[in-house]
């Protein structure tokens, strides 16, 4: 298909003019002009150009100490890398805005960024959680800082998410334990998971697989041992049977429950012992 005259004339024009912008904002940044370098700055930054802003900005913070400018471009700066989604720099810059400008009028929307930020960088529950940890710090660092805040929705609902992928990534891990048969961890982090999450929509699966390991290490243990862990067993059966009384795992805990009775019966004249 033949190109049009009229196509060929605005692709021309329209390459001398991003030939003239490109050449416009080299010079630019080999101008010493601080105060144009600003200006120009401001503009890229409100025009959404943030690479070129946030370029501009770096290079002028440093030369704007001292002046009232600064400010604004140090939280312009943090927020050219935020909107980059360059997530692990601006929680960064934002932090170290609020650390040198504490009572900017800035200071509050600085504090949420960073919070955002460390929230857009936490990784999937599957990974390690470290970032989800200080996430939710700093979210609550916001929270108790500025209680009436117009974020504190958006904020209150990262904290939920975030917390969400806290308690995936421990019952996920618990049950990882109990599926590797390593009963004894698994009980453990069951048990953990249920303190730590007792509203979790895994309660119920939790406090089942928790009985299961029991019940599996009561029956690996050495003979010395298996009293104790066959009467702990029980002990958890009676808390998933109050807990859960139509559970549908209930015919499958009262089969462990009872071999746990009879076990413990069977056992009563054993020696206990100190080791594990």
């Amino acid at each position: 298909m033949p190109i049009s005259r009229l196509t060929v004339l605005f692709l021309l024009v329209s390459t001398l003019i991003l030939g003239s912008c490109a050449s416009s904002y080299q010079r630019l940044l080999k101008s010493p002009d601080v105060n144009k370098k600003y200006e120009a700055a401001v503009a890229y930054y409100d025009k959404g150009d943030f690479f070129r802003a946030g370029t501009l900005l770096e290079e002028l913070i440093p030369l704007l100490k001292g002046r009232p400018e600064a400010e604004k471009a140090q939280f312009y700066f943090a927020n050219t890398n935020f909107k980059q989604r360059n997530y692990v720099l601006s929680a960064f810059y934002f932090k170290q805005f609020n650390d040198t400008y504490p009572n900017s009028e800035y200071s509050e929307e600085a504090a949420y960024l960073n919070a955002r930020s460390l929230f857009l960088d936490s990784p999937s529950f599957e990974l390690d959680q470290t970032n989800t940890v200080s996430a939710l710090e700093s979210i609550q660092d916001f929270l108790n800082r500025y209680p009436e805040s117009k974020f504190k929705p958006e904020t209150e609902s990262m904290s939920q998410e975030l917390q969400k992928k806290l308690e995936n990534k421990a019952f996920e891990s618990a049950r990882l334990y109990y599926q590797l048969r390593y009963n004894q961890a698994a009980v453990v982090a069951l048990t953990n998971f249920q303190q730590q999450f007792p509203a979790s929509a895994y309660a119920e699966q939790a406090a089942f697989l928790r009985l299961s390991a029991q019940y599996a290490w009561a029956q690996e243990s050495i003979e010395s041992k298996q009293r104790e862990r066959f009467l702990e067993a029980v002990s958890f059966y009676q808390q998933f049977l109050d807990t859960y009384p139509r559970s549908k795992s209930l015919k499958e805990a009262q089969a462990m429950y009872d071999i746990s009775q009879a076990q413990i019966l069977k056992l009563k004249d054993v020696p206990a012992s100190a080791s594990n």
